[in-house]
């Protein structure tokens, strides 16, 4: 396993996911309060409306910044489902990022901590 540079536990514990650029803050709550949660070395979680997955964490950097980047393996309204995504630091502490869903939708997002 790759070693996890140390600005990886600035990433680590749950954040609310409190914007979506495609879905809007009605459904992200749905089921669930929308999250995105890094934990350990390399695992994670995500959850917003009918979907929840489970994280394949790599960290980084993306344009010179930190960053979470993930693929994720899960469930979408009770069908399997899959992606990929990515985080970065933004402003005010929080969590600015892209999430895909292989041959569907994607978004951007914002994560405050929790």
């Amino acid at each position: 396993m790759a070693k996890v540079p140390g600005f990886a536990k600035a990433f680590a514990g749950r954040w609310r996911i409190v914007e979506m650029d495609v879905w809007d803050n009605d459904f992200l709550d749905l089921v669930e309060e929308a999250h995105l949660t890094f934990k350990g070395s390399a695992d994670g979680e995500i959850a917003f409306g009918a979907l929840n997955g489970f994280l394949d964490v790599r960290y980084g950097t993306r344009d010179g910044s930190a960053c979470a980047e993930f693929s994720w393996e899960g469930h979408d309204e009770n069908d399997p489902a899959c992606g990929r995504g990515w985080v970065v630091f933004g402003t005010a502490g929080r969590l600015v990022g892209h999430f895909y869903i292989h041959n569907a939708d994607d978004s951007g997002f914002v994560c405050e901590r929790a």
